[in-house]
């Protein structure tokens, strides 16, 4: 038997994503392949779907189909696990590639650019130390031409660590590997200084210990993201370039009772050997599993009901945002994509004005044919009711984004459902139940696309 490709990830898998995956696979592998227009297909077997998907359009002698299956990691996930093998994978099984997937450039944060999906790298090694890692950049924006400071200092960690950066066009002046710890702790000291207020992050050698400053409280506890990115792969390069005493972080501003065993920072911490200044860090234990075969999210209704619209009807998504999953961008009519707000009026927020922020769709899908937008609001069964509720939150974002860029549209509101072994929905305002054991029920109000996306996907396996 020929080996499948098996995708497990969290996230909604995008065409021109598999497209980059499958060039790269084939490249490293030395076969040869076609790539012609890939459709994710949703495995169904007697009209039920198996919660598998299959692409077509890949074309290789040496793969025998393509799978993708949605999985929840048990902490801090990449994006996809990619398998080379006959069967199914189990957790015992090695991927070939751990990928890290983001539209985000240093044009627009320096710090989810890079930081923020470094720990990620750090922390898959303790389950895969061998895994080929890498950093995938879909970007959807134009990249900015001077990287930042904080963006050539993330990326070199990243290649020293062993990381490829794919989608992206990279200096190989400036975008090299460190070759030592003092080459790391000089760059980051030449660095233009934090503002006045923060902490910056900086490294002071002795003979004894390396102090790295860098603040970790953040919102009563231990989770400053970025921080824990940097402060993450900062020690996991000193450790790989061979720095073997005391790496003490310094000005973390935590207390003892932040300092928790299953926090994904206090685990990478115990697996490189890192101090906090004046704290104990307790002994953390590693869930066994890394991941896990998703049956529970609600977010398999969502990814379902947007693969099945975008394969199988002239719909498209202007904006997604499943659970879990990666925000998107609002796409115009023009196919410019712009990121949606997230408070109406900042400074009234940090004031303390929580009506100021902006209620989002977990879907936005566009029916051309019909001039229909449809907002999609994602739930499990058993929270249905609050979903329904929730539909009541999308004014602003009507008024300010679809109104302005689709002002011929109507606009629908729905809800899709996961979960349960309902066979039919009673309330008007739900557009769609998959239920768990993959069954396929349209609401009774189901907007008109749904309708059409479930019959060809029907007619397709019929």
């Amino acid at each position: 038997m020929k080996n499948n490709l098996w995708f497990l990830t969290e996230e909604r898998p995008k065409k021109e994503v598999l497209a980059t995956i499958f060039q790269k696979f084939a490249k490293d592998y030395g076969f040869a392949c076609f790539i012609d227009s890939l459709r994710i297909l949703p495995i169904l077997e007697n009209g039920k779907f198996t919660f598998t998907y299959e692409v077509t359009g890949f074309r290789c002698n040496k793969v025998d189909k393509v799978f993708i299956k949605t999985v929840s990691g048990n902490s801090s996930f990449t994006d996809f696990l990619i398998f080379y093998q006959e069967k199914e994978p189990i957790q015992s099984d090695t991927p070939i590639y751990a990928i890290e997937e983001t539209k985000t450039d240093d044009k627009e944060s320096r710090n989810t650019g890079v930081y923020q999906r470094c720990s990620k790298f750090v922390f898959i090694k303790n389950y895969y130390p061998n895994v080929k890692m890498i950093m995938l950049y879909n970007l959807q924006v134009e990249q900015k031409e001077k990287p930042t400071e904080t963006y050539i200092f993330g990326t070199r960690l990243l290649l020293t660590l062993g990381v490829e950066i794919l989608g992206k066009k990279l200096d190989d002046i400036l975008f090299v590997p460190f070759e030592n710890i003092d080459e790391i702790i000089d760059f980051k000291a030449n660095m233009r200084k934090a503002p006045v207020g923060n902490v910056p992050i900086l490294l002071t050698k002795s003979k004894t210990k390396i102090e790295i400053s860098g603040r970790l409280y953040k919102s009563g506890g231990l989770s400053h993201d970025p921080n824990i990115g940097a402060l993450s792969i900062i020690c996991a390069v000193l450790r790989k370039l061979g720095w073997t005493k005391k790496i003490e972080i310094t000005q973390h501003g935590l207390e003892q009772q932040h300092v928790g065993k299953t926090n994904k920072f206090i685990q990478i911490a115990n697996k490189l050997d890192i101090s906090l200044q004046n704290l104990t860090i307790p002994k953390a234990e590693l869930n066994e599993n890394y991941w896990k075969y998703d049956i529970e999210g609600e977010k398999l209704g969502t990814i379902f009901i947007h693969l099945v619209v975008e394969n199988f009807t002239q719909g498209e998504s202007i904006f997604e945002n499943h659970a879990g999953s990666e925000k998107g961008y609002f796409i115009t009519k023009e196919g410019d994509t712009i990121p949606l707000a997230k408070y109406k009026d900042r400074e009234k927020y940090k004031e303390g004005d929580k009506d100021q922020i902006i209620h989002i769709p977990d879907l936005i899908l566009i029916d051309f044919g019909r001039s229909e937008v449809i907002n999609i609001e994602g739930k499990k069964y058993k929270f249905r009711s609050q979903g329904i509720a929730e539909l009541a939150n999308y004014d602003f974002i009507e008024k300010n984004y679809i109104k302005k860029y689709y002002p011929k549209f109507k606009i629908l509101r729905t809800v899709v459902l996961y979960g349960s072994t309902e066979r039919q929905i009673i309330e008007i305002e739900v557009g769609f139940l998959l239920n768990e054991n993959g069954k396929l029920i349209l609401g009774i109000k189901a907007p008109k696309l749904f309708q059409e996306a479930i019959k060809n996907l029907l007619d397709f396996w019929n």
